[in-house]
């Protein structure tokens, strides 16, 4: 990276290793911040999304690589030296402290003057609607008031980077989804930049400016949200990031911005796009694509039997059995819904060629 577009960063990763043993939890990580960016780091357990968050914030040294913030190399600086705010799924608030004490606790380790202190506090609290119950010690509040009280701690000091590791995953489903948003909007208005690390894709796909996917270590890919889910850019990103159909095969013909697809068992798939003829591809068909079709004929038209009816509330999920074996997975919204198919019945579907997105297979 240029020493010009790291000056112009909040974080900066540059080769970014750490190995446990024989295990590589990151192996040669490459990742920027812009000032007041939202950027999700997505995986699942084990990626070393969790390892890459410590070595940002200090709790473990890299073997090799920098960590910078704000054009500056704090790779070997101490958690305290790096000037960075942090919320943690279990809040680690003290529980003798009340929460005025708990918010205070970063200014008088800074040593700052006690009414700038009060004042600093008393703002803090205010700006995540906690005036009024100050005076309340952890146990005395809800896991949501818990929550924000971690959250002003973390940000009374002006930090220059925020750090979130999983911080809604004790919440229940409602608290969550109104916390993420609340959260968002409180990103936005104060313009801090944000390193927000998940499981959970939907929480991503909320909330990010940015998701950097990860797996086994090594960033797959970063994209804006619609990016990551609709173009994805290899197989686990596609699988990872939402419910998808993934199917396999070699470029049989091409023409005109499309190409055939040869799956198994004598299937063939149309596809927006170019390739050269033996390629082997991936194609993503996501299950909202899987369209219910009449018995006339269209392209990539396909016959099978529905083994499944899921109805979620917000949507009715069908799970058919096409005559080569393959399973596809079609989501209809409820509103939208195609009347009363049942298990077992015969049905016919349709996707269109540029719903289908391709990818490397490799």
């Amino acid at each position: 990276m240029a020493a010009q577009e790291v000056a112009a960063t909040d974080l900066a990763l540059e080769g970014v290793r750490k190995s446990f043993g024989s295990v590589a939890a990151l192996d040669g990580v490459e990742l920027a911040l812009e000032p007041g960016e939202f950027l999700t780091i997505l995986g699942p357990s084990g990626s070393g999304k969790t390892t890459l968050l410590k070595v940002v914030a200090g709790f473990e040294l890299p073997e090799a690589g920098r960590v910078l913030v704000g054009g500056e190399d704090v790779t070997l600086a101490p958690p305290a030296k790096r000037n960075l705010g942090m919320v943690f799924q279990h809040y680690a608030l003290f529980p003798h402290m009340t929460a005025r004490e708990n918010v205070a606790f970063p200014l008088e380790m800074r040593r700052l003057p006690r009414g700038e202190i009060a004042r600093r506090t008393a703002e803090a609290l205010a700006l995540v609607d906690l005036a009024g119950l100050e005076g309340r010690l952890p146990r005395q509040l809800s896991g949501g008031q818990q929550q924000r009280v971690a959250l002003a701690r973390a940000l009374v000091f002006n930090p220059r980077l925020l750090l979130l590791d999983e911080p809604f995953g004790a919440l229940d489903r409602k608290l969550r989804d109104a916390m993420q948003l609340e959260v968002r909007r409180l990103q936005k208005r104060l313009a801090v930049t944000t390193l927000f690390i998940t499981h959970d894709q939907d929480e991503a796909l909320v909330l990010s400016d940015r998701v950097a996917v990860m797996s086994r270590g090594r960033i797959e890919q970063v994209g804006r949200p619609r990016e990551i889910y609709e173009r994805p850019a290899n197989a686990f990103v596609a699988d990872f990031v939402g419910e998808s159909n993934l199917l396999f095969g070699t470029v049989t013909g091409t023409g005109e911005g499309r190409l055939e697809l040869a799956l198994a068992d004598g299937l063939r798939l149309l596809a927006a796009g170019e390739a050269t003829r033996g390629t082997r591809l991936g194609a993503l068909v996501r299950p909202e694509h899987v369209l219910f079709a009449s018995g006339a004929a269209t392209a990539n038209r396909f016959d099978g039997e529905v083994l499944e009816t899921v109805y979620t509330g917000t949507a009715q999920k069908y799970r058919v059995r096409l005559a080569n074996g393959t399973v596809l997975l079609a989501r209809v919204p409820s509103a939208m819904a195609v009347g009363s198919i049942y298990a077992g019945e015969r049905v016919h579907l349709a996707i269109a060629p540029e719903r289908v997105h391709l990818f490397p297979e490799g």
